[in-house]
């Protein structure tokens, strides 16, 4: 789930910088602080859009820089278990599909793929499903339930699991392909009698 989530911080501003607009350096610093980590509170911060730099900032002696108290607001995306996206396939590997959802990728094992046995052709690098003749490969679009969330620690990017083996979920071109099917009715039974 993206969020626009709004903090505050205090930033230095280094001496060198003095005589810049300090919107633009407080931005500037704001961003080299915050964008492109992975945080267990605010997720996967993507971008930094909007701030406020305080006029008056604080000299700490022993150092040429000010301190600016900031407002700032970061555009985020927090991965929530149950939740439904969709995404591209971007890598295929042996045991499943890299699917790229947001600004992460997230593992769909071949466990979760489908019901039917699945071969990996690495030439092709196709997943084949054996009596569905389903395949999955790079650039398929893919609607998947995310199932397991391990947000990174000490700069790792963390893991994200997902499952399509669940109603209307999987690659988009099937589940088009089986709401085209022609519904199957079942043979209405006799009313009885009273």
């Amino acid at each position: 789930m993206f969020k626009l989530i709004t903090l505050q911080d205090t930033i230095r501003i280094p001496p060198e910088t003095f005589g810049n607009p300090l919107e633009k350096v407080g931005k500037d610093q704001v961003k080299q602080k915050y964008e492109g980590i992975v945080d267990e509170e605010l997720g996967y911060v993507i971008a930094v859009t909007g701030i406020e730099v305080s006029p008056i900032g604080k000299i700490i002696p022993g150092d040429g820089a000010t301190f600016h108290k900031v407002n700032f607001s970061l555009l985020t995306f927090y991965p929530l278990i149950q939740e439904i996206v969709e995404g591209d396939v971007v890598e295929i590997a042996d045991f499943g599909a890299f699917v790229r959802i947001g600004p992460v990728d997230a593992l769909l094992h071949v466990s979760q793929l489908m019901d039917d046995y699945i071969s990996y052709d690495e030439k092709q690098g196709v997943l084949l499903g054996k009596e569905s003749k389903r395949k999955l490969v790079t650039g398929d679009q893919v609607r998947a339930r995310i199932t397991a969330v391990s947000l990174g620690r000490a700069g790792s990017s963390g893991k994200i699991g997902i499952t399509a083996r669940q109603p209307f979920l999987g690659k988009l071109d099937w589940l088009e392909m089986d709401q085209a099917k022609p519904s199957e009715k079942k043979p209405e039974t006799p009313k009885q009698e009273t």
